[in-house]
């Protein structure tokens, strides 16, 4: 098991928290989210330099 499926699978689990109806579906929709992210940036697959715009020349 790679850090991007641990990412997901313990948003997914931390997201269970939340309880009763929609609400719960979007924390925990919203926490598995997060834990993909951390995840794919745990494995390389992602760089947030990127995403935020860092290393842009002028």
């Amino acid at each position: 098991m790679n850090a991007t499926q641990t990412g997901i699978l313990a948003g997914l689990i931390l997201g269970l928290a939340a309880t009763q109806g929609f609400t719960a579906f979007l924390v925990t929709f919203a926490v598995g989210v997060v834990g993909l992210v951390i995840g794919r940036v745990v494995d390389g697959e992602l760089d947030l330099g990127d995403l935020f715009g860092r290393g842009r020349d002028k």
